[in-house]
């Protein structure tokens, strides 16, 4: 009777997870529903980057974007901007947008909505200490919602992508990754990149490859396309 009540007691809490976490993930996701993916803007398109600011890429990407005259968005996680607040007001200074990801990297499927909640606004206070302005802008670590995040996360506007490229994991390899990113590119795409790799499950130094591969990438499209914020997009 124990090992009934106990598997019983697994599978209620199963259910819950998955009705609470994944479920409205994947329907979220699938049909737009509260979250932006991608607009239709011809010849337009905006390159993202997560879990930033890192004091070593954080400031070799924003000199690769001044080279190539790219104005990202970049959604930061809180403990790193406040450790970091000179590259956060360098990516203002140089037209960026700030958005925010969690003061730390946690995932939504796990917290409650008033710890999304805290998550989001002390993630935009250490934004808004820095800059004087405060984000509009939320991505979700690892894209991860749930039932509660659109509420839980107000007034940001939710922001995901249309493409994601695994660069995060160091064994994909430059070539590969840049041509993910030729294969990804068009009117009105979000591009999702990672600047920082001492998440979890990143590879510490993947940050260096992406680089490398996102300067060939930007040399062979040339410019077909205006890599723009993701106001330009969202706005």
């Amino acid at each position: 009777m124990r090992v009934l009540w106990l598997l019983l007691l697994i599978l209620t809490v199963l259910l819950l997870f998955i009705c609470y976490s994944i479920l409205p993930t994947v329907i979220m996701r699938a049909f737009a529903l509260g979250v932006f993916q991608r607009s239709k803007v011809p010849n337009k398109a905006a390159l993202t980057f997560d879990d930033g600011p890192d004091p070593v890429y954080t400031p070799k990407l924003l000199d690769l974007c001044l080279e190539y005259k790219v104005k990202a968005t970049f959604f930061v996680v809180g403990e790193h901007a406040a450790k970091h607040p000179e590259i956060i007001k360098r990516m203002q200074k140089e037209g960026h947008t700030i958005g925010i990801h969690h003061y730390r990297h946690l995932s939504n499927w796990f917290l409650s909505p008033w710890a999304v909640r805290r998550q989001c606004r002390q993630t935009a206070d250490v934004i808004e200490s820095i800059t004087g302005i405060r984000p509009q802008y939320y991505r979700p670590p690892w894209g991860h919602l749930n039932l509660s995040v659109k509420w839980a996360s107000a007034p940001f506007k939710i922001i995901m992508w249309s493409a994601i490229l695994g660069d995060w994991r160091l064994g994909l390899g430059r070539e590969k990754l840049k041509k993910r990113l030729l294969d990804n590119v068009n009117g009105g795409a979000v591009i999702v990149l990672h600047d920082c790799g001492v998440n979890p499950g990143a590879d510490e130094e993947a940050p260096a490859m992406m680089l490398r591969a996102l300067e060939e990438f930007l040399d062979e499209i040339g410019g077909q396309y205006n890599f723009v914020t993701i106001d330009a997009l969202a706005g």
